[in-house]
């Protein structure tokens, strides 16, 4: 969620990974949520870059992970899966005090990604490093997914997504999803991979 834990070693090895399959492309911008484990990613993408010399991480608040507010750090037995599958489907009545709802979120997501692009030249492209929810909401938004079946969406952690926008037809082409680069480890304990 929102808490601002550092990643694992192995975290780091697949933001390392995901930043190798990434140099490849010469971005323009570099963007990260706040949240250091996302920083840690956008470094490793900025380190990759070959003209990284004059480039700096634009950090965009709108792009932190979802805020589940009283309910971090508690397991689904803690919060319920009643509560959890009516929040899941966009029940703001479920609301955690002190957190986000999805339509929230994704709102606020996707003002963060229109501040990208408004950052970008034509044909050229950024990365954003971020987060589970948050790629739900820009992949759901190209995808047109309802926000109340974004939760759904499989994206695995440590992994790319590639959306193409198209600033004259204001068209998403979503290239491909959840790619996960090979780091040659075991699968993470969270089953996201």
């Amino acid at each position: 969620g929102a808490m601002d834990v550092p990643l694992s070693p192995l975290g780091e090895q697949e933001a390392q990974a995901a930043a190798r399959y990434l140099e490849q492309f010469d971005l323009e911008y570099v963007v990260s949520s706040p949240l250091s484990r996302a920083i840690y990613g956008a470094e490793q993408v900025l380190l990759r870059q070959t003209s990284s010399q004059d480039k700096k991480i634009v950090i965009l608040d709108g792009l932190t992970e979802l805020d589940r507010g009283e309910w971090c750090g508690k397991t689904l037995e803690e919060i319920g899966a009643e509560f959890m599958a009516r929040f899941d489907a966009c029940d703001e009545t479920v609301t955690p005090k002190g957190g986000e709802s999805y339509p929230f979120l994704k709102q606020r997501v996707l003002e963060a990604r229109d501040k990208v692009l408004d950052l970008l030249a034509p044909g050229r492209s950024a990365v954003i490093v971020s987060h589970l929810q948050v790629t739900r909401c820009m992949l759901s938004d190209a995808l047109d997914i309802p926000t109340a079946e974004m939760s759904k969406l499989p994206v695995a952690t440590a992994s790319i997504t590639c959306i193409d926008y198209n600033a004259e037809t204001k068209t998403q082409t979503v290239h491909f999803r959840s790619f996960k680069p090979n780091v040659g480890l075991q699968k993470s304990i969270d089953g996201a991979n």
